[in-house]
């Protein structure tokens, strides 16, 4: 894999991974609709560490919050203690992902990177969200979550699974149906991500370590790098955006892709060749 196209793959999983627009489903999209190869899960991953390491720092007061409150009860459950409250409540929404990626990584997951499926996705849940958006109250943050919140707010991450859904999306879309301000609302989705990327990060890591391909454990690391600088940019501008704005230019751009996408599905309109011409 040459350096462009990783180059090209971070930018894209930056720019993507918090907005709620489907960094998975971009990914998948790149190879289908250009020259590039498909680059596979394990440098997918790679880019989402990227992701993961830059949300680790641009939260590392929230996180610095969390371990510090868990000092102060001992590893307890203490939803008094705000640090201590939400690493539980990220604990809680994060059993079902786990659960369920464990499920879909045994049956296989080959058969969700197809362009109908992540056409479907993208657009549904774009339009969800819009609605969710324009329908909610903004009043709670992150310290009025319960442990049931953040197990519906876990039971939604689960259809980020299927590429095209957006982790950040479908998350974010859940917590406004709760009632959580947009701000709160995205810190929530971005913190959420820390457990869940790990674990995937994790499980790629030790495969491509047994396979002991040095150029592609060299890509993978070129990948995270990448990925960080353009995720950490990503991320102070999307929270920045949400101080007065809310989310109908990422629903409008998901309506415009999940139809276009749709139109190549199914043999209306060739994408591929507009893009190569």
């Amino acid at each position: 894999m040459n350096d462009t196209q990783l180059l090209l793959l971070s930018l894209l999983q930056g720019i993507t991974e918090f907005l709620p627009v489907s960094s998975s489903g971009h990914l998948i999209l790149f190879s289908k609709f250009t020259d590039f190869t498909d680059q596979g899960l394990d440098i997918d991953v790679a880019l989402h560490i990227g992701s993961l390491l830059a949300v680790i720092l641009y939260f590392s007061p929230m996180i610095w919050e969390m371990m510090k409150g868990l000092w102060q009860t001992r590893l307890l459950p203490n939803f008094k203690v705000y640090g201590t409250q939400v690493f539980y409540l990220l604990v809680i929404a994060t059993l079902p992902v786990i659960l369920a990626g464990l499920a879909m990584k045994y049956c296989g997951m080959d058969w969700l990177r197809n362009t109908k499926l992540i056409g479907w996705n993208i657009l549904m849940y774009g339009l969800l969200l819009w609605f969710v958006d324009s329908m909610s109250i903004t009043a709670r943050k992150i310290r009025t979550l319960e442990p049931i919140d953040a197990l519906l707010i876990g039971c939604a991450q689960c259809l980020a699974l299927f590429p095209g859904t957006s982790r950040s999306g479908i998350t974010i879309t859940m917590c406004r149906f709760l009632g959580m301000e947009r701000q709160e609302a995205a810190k929530f989705a971005m913190l959420l991500a820390i457990p869940a990327i790990s674990a995937a990060g994790l499980l790629a890591g030790y495969e491509l370590w047994q396979e002991g391909n040095t150029a592609r454990i060299l890509d993978a690391c070129h990948a995270v790098g990448y990925s960080f600088l353009f995720s950490l940019a990503a991320i102070s501008v999307l929270m920045y955006w949400l101080k007065n704005r809310g989310f109908l230019p990422f629903v409008l751009y998901r309506i415009a892709l999940g139809t276009l996408l749709l139109l190549d599905a199914y043999g209306i309109y060739d994408i591929k060749s507009l893009i190569l011409q």
